[in-house]
């Protein structure tokens, strides 16, 4: 069956490969470039991609996820790399286009096995030292920051850094130059022509390398669904302006993303001309604008920022506190105010929350839950248009299209409908549908100015960190939590004697989240009874296989258990062994 033949519902090319058929070295020797999502398709996180050409690797990004509903006490997810690791040899670095999370969040934990040097702008890799020396990995990683317009070679190729807004300072659009082509990364980006703080997005540059010929372009698909322009972050400083002057004598609280440095900038701006102090809370927030004063991309000349601890020495309305949570966060600073567990900060009655960012799709119910706390507790919440999106919409994505003019699209970061969204704008475009590729991750898309292809794929998917673990929880243990959580448990505990096998006591039953103890003491007396019947079946069987009389146990009582509730907890008979 030919490629063509293998056309998915959306008409575009898609990969012929079965799911888990693994990509041999001896495949990736072949002339070509090779472009490898390890992540950041279908799903919005967790964005890696490797860039290959003969013997040379480089990696652009290398972010985390955060972790979905049913992944209970997941902390979140890093990409499996296995694929770089059996190559390690022809990596020759991490290229970082911003320092956001789901850029930047895995590279502590991949470097660990895989340290090579890392490459990126200058407020990127300052965020990204602080993750270093959390890890204590400062000294045995190496750095380099990248200005704008400068380029860097490596192995088989050079990559330029391009200037490109973003809802975070010094993001960077990529050119790979390399002996098939020239290839963009977008990376995350606007065209925001009003910038708050620096330069806009280096169009011009854009243009230039257009008329060279680029052969491929990774264009960011986030908004892909949304029609017209994204608007300018300065758009923010008007609503922002009303929001003060309409709420003169109240205190003011907004939640916005830690990494949003130009919107915290507009903040202390309006701030300032109202005569209010500001004051940073939240972990996240606090690392961040303290890195960007440091660096001196925020302006504080007014001197209107200031400590949590000298908060009280100013009336409330003369306050203004910028904070983590706008996502509903469980242990964000907003979600512990709203639920009244803030060591240091209380909400009143008539204080105004403004919620500066969208809700990420699948935050809403926890967005709305928080809303629902601050309600109760008489505060007002304002979402008057104090936020604008950091990526392209349609009419971006148009226009860099057009300056760029590739032979081939390769939509990237988004789920599913994102990418198809930016293949129809690309095939609006003029581009034939058998030369845009929708990927999933782990498909290895071969390109030459003759022709693309997909021949394989590489191992991917997703590494859960619990706390100090990575890796060491997998699909069991989620699915345990999951039953634990949904049904309970129950621990049969009994005493038998070594030598004879008699039971000594028990067997004694205790209860966990399966149900009340004190309103279900028949119904658990009779499933003592029946895990009682099951240990002296075995005994007079003669059974001494300890693992077998457990399992008669768990088998007996799980079915007992389902025909008196229809539930199925956790059952666990524990033996605890006696000599006499």
């Amino acid at each position: 069956m030919t490629m063509n033949d293998k056309l998915w519902a959306g008409g575009f090319p898609s990969c012929p490969f079965e799911k888990g058929e693994k990509l041999e070295s001896s495949q990736t020797n072949k002339e070509g470039l090779k472009i490898i999502p390890i992540g950041g398709l279908d799903r919005i996180g967790m964005n890696i991609t490797a860039f290959e050409y003969g013997d040379s690797i480089v990696v652009v990004d290398c972010g985390l996820a955060f972790p979905e509903d049913d992944m209970l006490g997941i902390d979140f997810v890093i990409p499996d790399v296995s694929y770089l690791i059996e190559n390690y040899s022809k990596v020759k670095g991490f290229i970082i286009t911003h320092g956001h999370e789901d850029h930047i969040g895995a590279i502590p934990y991949v470097l660990q096995k895989l340290n090579v040097p890392i490459y990126a702008t200058r407020l990127t890799m300052k965020l990204i030292e602080k993750k270093l020396e959390e890890h204590s990995l400062e000294n045995s990683v190496k750095r380099k920051v990248i200005s704008f317009g400068q380029s860097i070679n490596l192995g088989e190729f050079r990559i330029e850094f391009i200037k490109t807004n973003h809802s975070i300072q010094d993001a960077a659009a990529l050119a790979l130059y390399s002996p098939a082509g020239i290839v963009v990364h977008t990376g995350d980006f606007k065209v925001d022509y009003t910038p708050v703080c620096g330069d806009m997005i280096d169009l011009q540059r854009f243009a230039e390398i257009g008329k060279k010929g680029v052969l491929a372009l990774l264009c960011d698909s986030t908004n892909a669904e949304r029609p017209g322009f994204t608007m300018s972050e300065k758009t923010v400083g008007a609503a922002l302006e009303r929001i003060f002057s309409d709420h003169e004598n109240q205190r003011l609280i907004i939640a916005t993303f830690a990494s949003n440095v130009d919107r915290v900038q507009q903040i202390l701006n309006t701030a300032a001309k109202h005569g209010r102090k500001v004051c940073l809370e939240g972990r996240s927030m606090v690392n961040v604008i303290g890195t960007a004063i440091e660096l001196g991309y925020i302006d504080d000349s007014a001197n209107s920022l200031v400590g949590l601890d000298e908060l009280n020495n100013y009336p409330p309305e003369n306050t203004v506190l910028i904070t983590t949570g706008s996502q509903g966060e469980s242990m964000a600073a907003l979600s512990r105010m709203a639920a009244n567990i803030h060591k240091k900060i209380k909400i009143i009655p008539g204080d105004v929350i403004v919620f500066s960012s969208h809700p990420i799709p699948g935050n809403e119910k926890a967005v709305s839950n928080v809303i629902n706390e601050l309600a109760d507790i008489g505060a007002e919440v304002v979402f008057e248009d104090a936020h604008v999106s950091g990526h392209a919409c349609q009419e971006d994505i148009k226009l860099m299209y057009a300056l760029l003019h590739p032979k081939y699209a390769v939509p990237v970061h988004g789920e599913r409908r994102h990418l198809l969204a930016q293949a129809k704008i690309a095939e609006s475009l003029g581009i034939p549908k058998d030369h845009i590729w929708l990927l999933h991750t782990g498909d290895v898309l071969e390109l030459s100015d003759e022709r693309a292809r997909i021949i394989g794929k590489v191992q991917t998917g997703g590494i859960l960190v619990d706390g100090l673990g990575v890796g060491d929880v997998g699909n069991i243990v989620i699915r345990d939590r999951q039953r634990l959580a949904e049904d309970g448990i129950i621990i049969v505990v009994m005493t038998l004697e070594s030598g004879s096998g008699s039971l000594l006591a028990g067997p004694d039953l205790v209860s966990r989240g399966f149900v009340y103890v004190r309103e279900s003491e028949d119904l658990l007396e009779e499933a003592r009874q029946v895990a009682s019947e099951a240990v002296e079946a075995c005994i007079e069987g003669k059974v001494r296989d300890w693992t077998a009389i457990k399992t008669a146990v768990k088998d007996t009582l799980s079915e007992f258990v389902w025909k008196r509730t229809q539930r199925r907890p956790m059952i666990l008979p524990i033996i605890m062994d006696v000599n006499l």
